[in-house]
């Protein structure tokens, strides 16, 4: 920047920032989460391709999973960050489709492209998108179909669950999925974070399994303790069943070997002080968050008590919540009223190791799922892949509605929108039809990673969207890469799915689309000591640098 009438500049800036200004700044932006929808692109549809991440300790994960690619990958890029929030808010709001959403937006970005270098107004180009977006919504609303019964939502389950690596076994597990979703179903809300995952190594997906009640991954700590209570009084200690140290450094000098024992019968005389309140309050079950003396380990088994320990903070709060117990911090103030009920607790073989079953719980919506895999790296896409498909279905049961999959929604859209943006008029059309077209991107990208041509996918799709009856439900079927009718080939999703991922891929292209100018402060480089006199470097005054 210059003085009007002089060429001596203005700093305004400090040294080292980099700025971009108009197109160049939108086009940089534009460019930057077309990369990011680039990078999920290739995992798109029942086809689609597995990612594997290897973070900088050398651990693997190997998914398709759009949200959890975008989460492992270390991006840089400030817009590329906002596009990566779009997966994560449809996660968090849908638990699937946000591959759908991410690849969206950058399609998107990528047909406004031409907008701006026909110098249309990027506040025209997003009012234009807001109106697209309103329209798209009305329209999926009327092409959805009312959900009748559970056999809908298995076919919603095993939709989600299609392309990812569960085998063939999605058939079985989507069985499980709706059972365990309409078990922690509440007066129209399902609670899908009732529904909790145990993983273990070893055998088949197919043997995977739901159990009503909750699968705690412990075992008792001492073998004459009794495999199985019932009838169980559940005690929930946060605190050690240990002798409890100082906070303080403290030394004690014995000299007689007298004292000596009797130190060591007091400290064993409060463990057992302990074991006697816990089985006076009537708990025939212990479960601890932390250590269990071997003492104690002794004294429960001779009572016949149950104690297994060093739960995870999570299983304590679900096992307070299933059994009606509280969790107790201090074993003093310990009382019958405090304690959990449940039918039985039963350590059972889980392969070759034993895990703790927690059945006839006092809350019924309590409920477990073990899964079963070959490898840790496949329980882990097993898992993601049962946690998107029962938050799918929760979606399903609250909202009551599903749109066809297979890119049947997105080719209903682009057709109707083309039509509504023609009896628009003004710039905002143009913004309309760039929006119809990026709709085109999913079933595109479905043909693609299918190895069916992806222009003859679409002129198929939109064929039998204008000529045959009923045709807003065709989708691309990748079995023969003709057009079908997705409700007979059981491909659907649910409504809410598809309305988060065009409002939220609509509201990050409109945020990138109005940014004109990025100024990037440049990071200052780590300061050399020795070259800093306030540092006590060579410059200070004085000999040896002391004043």
């Amino acid at each position: 920047m210059y003085v009007p009438g002089s060429n001596q500049p203005i700093i305004v800036l400090k040294e080292g920032t980099e700025r971009s200004k108009d197109k160049e700044a939108q086009f940089n932006n534009i460019a930057a989460a077309k990369a990011v929808a680039d990078a999920v692109r290739s995992t798109l549809g029942p086809k689609g391709m597995d990612k594997m991440l290897v973070d900088s300790i050398g651990d693997v994960i190997v998914t398709n999973d759009g949200v959890t690619i975008l989460k492992e990958i270390d991006v840089q890029h400030p817009t590329a960050k906002m596009v990566v929030e779009v997966a994560k808010t449809q996660d968090a709001e849908c638990g699937d489709g946000t591959t759908t959403a991410v690849v969206l937006a950058g399609e998107i970005l990528k047909q406004s492209e031409d907008l701006i270098d026909s110098n249309v107004h990027a506040t025209v180009i997003t009012n234009g998108f807001k109106m697209a977006a309103a329209e798209a919504v009305r329209v999926l609303d009327k092409i959805a179909v009312n959900v009748k019964d559970d056999k809908m939502l298995k076919k919603v389950s095993m939709t989600a669950m299609t392309g990812k690596s569960v085998g063939g076994e999605s058939e079985h597990l989507s069985d499980i999925i709706v059972k365990a979703a309409r078990a922690v179903e509440d007066k129209g809300t399902v609670h899908t974070d009732d529904i909790r995952f145990e993983k273990k190594a070893g055998g088949v997906i197919s043997d995977s399994y739901m159990v009503e009640g909750i699968v705690i991954d412990k075992q008792r700590v001492h073998p004459r303790m009794p495999k199985a209570v019932k009838n169980a009084k559940i005690a929930l200690l946060t605190t050690a069943l240990e002798t409890q140290k100082t906070e303080m450094d403290a030394q004690i000098s014995i000299t007689d070997p007298m004292a000596m024992q009797s130190f060591i019968d007091q400290e064993e005389e409060n463990l057992k002080k302990m074991v006697d309140k816990i089985a006076a309050s009537g708990a025939n079950v212990v479960f601890c968050q932390k250590g269990v003396d071997d003492l104690v380990q002794h004294h429960f088994a001779k009572k016949g008590i149950f104690c297994a320990r060093r739960l995870k903070q999570s299983d304590m709060e679900a096992l307070a919540k299933a059994t009606g117990g509280k969790l107790i911090g201090n074993v003093n103030e310990i009382e019958a009223a405090h304690l959990g009920t449940a039918t039985l607790v039963e350590e059972k073989e889980v392969g070759i190791e034993s895990m703790t079953f927690v059945t006839g719980c006092k809350n019924p919506k309590a409920i477990s799922i073990v899964i079963r895999g070959g490898t840790e790296h496949v329980l882990d896409e097993v898992e993601r892949a049962l946690v998107d498909a029962s938050r799918v279905v929760g979606v399903a049961i609250e909202d009551g509605k599903v749109v066809a999959g297979g890119g049947a929604a997105e080719i209903e859209l682009a057709l109707r929108l083309s039509d509504y943006a023609s009896s628009v008029g003004g710039r905002e059309q143009l913004a309309i039809e760039a929006f119809a077209k990026a709709m085109e991107i999913i079933p595109w990208t479905i043909a693609e990673n299918a190895g069916i041509d992806s222009i003859d996918a679409i002129i198929s799709l939109k064929h039998a969207h204008e000529k045959t009856k009923g045709g807003a439900n065709y989708g691309l079927d990748l079995g023969t890469g003709k057009a079908a009718d997705m409700l007979k080939l059981d491909v659907v999703e649910p409504l809410r799915v598809k309305v988060q991922a065009i409002n939220s891929a609509t509201e990050v292209a409109n945020m990138v689309l109005r940014i004109d100018d990025v100024i990037a402060s440049r990071r200052a480089p780590p300061m050399d000591p020795m070259s800093d006199p306030s540092l006590g470097g060579p410059g200070m005054s004085g000999v040896g640098g002391m004043m």
